[in-house]
């Protein structure tokens, strides 16, 4: 069975991380999201939040494959959460170029210090490349529409945050 970990702070997932998690179900046997999770951020929706909303955005997009996904916190070196994970792969989204160099750079490095471990990037879907979890969570705080944005339980969750 292959296994690939996913990390990102998904607050909250997006169009964009959801179109690579499904990228990954067609690659991989099971998938490990891996919620990174770090003292200095203060993020918008909490771990168990951020977790739901995965896991609903999964089953509205993909119903059945819940089983396929298991969703962690983490707070050390994506690559050393992969392998405790049982992970072989390292997921990636690419949006664009400014993505591309800098995820070659952590892959380079996360190579040297964990050779089992292979870095697959996947490029996100035209309709997702300008989508960042940081300009959903702006545009949302400003009373604007994100719902083009993100997956129908994250949409609902903006609107019971800020009502």
């Amino acid at each position: 069975m292959t296994t690939a970990f996913y990390p990102g702070s998904f607050d909250p997932i997006t169009n964009g991380h959801l179109d690579i998690l499904m990228q990954c179900l067609n690659i991989v046997d099971h998938l490990v999201v891996g919620i990174g999770i770090h003292d200095t951020k203060k993020p918008l929706f909490n771990f168990e939040e951020r977790a739901a909303l995965i896991v609903e955005s999964l089953s509205e997009a993909l119903p059945g494959q819940e089983e396929r996904v298991s969703v962690v916190s983490f707070d050390k070196l994506a690559v050393d959460a992969a392998r405790e994970n049982n992970a072989s792969i390292l997921m990636r989204g690419l949006r664009d170029g400014t993505d591309l160099d800098f995820e070659m750079q952590m892959a380079g490095m996360n190579r040297q210090m964990a050779s089992e471990v292979q870095t697959v990037f996947l490029p996100a879907s035209p309709v997702n490349r300008p989508i960042t979890a940081t300009l959903v969570r702006q545009i949302a705080a400003m009373g604007g529409d994100v719902e083009a944005f993100v997956p129908g339980p994250v949409f609902r969750a903006f609107a019971r945050k800020h009502s």
